[in-house]
């Protein structure tokens, strides 16, 4: 089972709290309406059940995911104070989400760069390897370049493009565009867009910059901290991570993409909307008997109409006597 609320489940924990405060007169009234604002309650959660019979929908398009996972993307600047990482994964779950149908791939690079999962649609899978990804540790972490997923990149694009002739190839590139790699300078990216059909270069940061909450090394378990560095005094300072919306800007002219800066959610949701509807537009099938996850909302639904139908009834026949 799992969820995907319509509507935060905070906001909509208030509005219910809300409509149960308004207290109806007649105890038998108030019950109804306490069974009402339940039932809404769990349709907005969304719940999905496993199912071995769920009809899907099959889109004709391989999306690939370059996803920056260096230590600076950690810093906590998204939308006040929020980390840069997360705000990828939830940008990736959302376009995963409107574009159900299609396959996925990841690939992140730090130190290296790495192929996390091939193409599939088994979006657990995907989700799985995106939710994984931490930054770096503090002892590990030699760097960031902007050059190191090029040739992994280009090299799945090429092969996906040989052995799917006939499919959307679709790149989200998401970093902050930051190069720490001594006198490195971004390399060209234009001979992979041969192979790209539509997607975008998400940048994440600020001018401003944020911080960075880190561990020491991999399974340190304790307490992260705010990676430190020195100033021209030698004094000890927290180390600021700032976006470099150039490199990004060059990134997606080089793939003939549309680069977008992600200051918050709505800044991108417009942006993967029109891409996605765009996309959705292509060849899709449909077929049962497949395994994956089921609306329920039905189960709420109904007998909160039949509820709403009893008070109409109900209160009519009041105002009438």
């Amino acid at each position: 089972m799992k969820i995907h609320p319509i509507i935060p489940i905070w906001i909509m924990s208030i509005l219910c709290i809300g409509m149960i405060c308004l207290k109806r007169k007649g105890i038998w009234n108030y019950i109804r309406q306490i069974l009402i604002v339940v039932l809404l309650f769990a349709m907005n959660l969304r719940i999905m059940v496993y199912s071995n019979d769920v009809e899907k929908r099959q889109l004709d398009i391989d999306v690939l995911f370059v996803i920056d996972n260096s230590m600076s993307m950690l810093a906590e600047d998204y939308n006040g104070d929020g980390r840069r990482i997360d705000a990828v994964k939830s940008d990736c779950e959302y376009i995963m989400d409107k574009l159900t149908g299609a396959r996925f791939s990841v690939i992140e690079f730090g130190n290296y760069a790495n192929r996390l999962a091939p193409y599939t649609s088994d979006i657990t899978a995907i989700q799985t390897a995106i939710n994984s990804l931490e930054g770096q540790t503090q002892y590990y972490a030699t760097g960031t370049s902007l050059n190191l997923p090029y040739e992994t990149v280009k090299e799945v694009l090429e092969k996906n493009r040989e052995n799917n002739p006939d499919r959307t190839q679709v790149l989200f590139f998401f970093s902050d565009g930051e190069i720490t790699t001594k006198n490195e300078k971004l390399d060209s990216y234009a001979s992979a867009a041969d192979y790209i059909d539509g997607g975008a270069v998400l940048g994440y940061g600020t001018t401003e910059g944020g911080r960075m909450k880190v561990h020491s090394y991999e399974g340190d378990y304790g307490d992260p901290f705010y990676m430190q560095t020195r100033d021209k005094s030698g004094r000890l300072v927290d180390a600021i991570s700032y976006i470099d919306e150039s490199n990004l800007k060059q990134i997606a002219k080089d793939l003939e993409l549309n680069y977008y800066l992600a200051e918050n959610q709505d800044a991108v949701r417009d942006m993967i909307i029109d891409l996605t509807n765009y996309l959705n537009e292509m060849a899709t099938s449909e077929h049962l008997g497949d395994e994956g996850y089921s609306e329920t909302y039905y189960w709420f639904a109904i007998p909160m109409v039949g509820l709403l139908i009893y008070d109409l009834i109900y209160y009519k026949r009041r105002l009438r006597g």
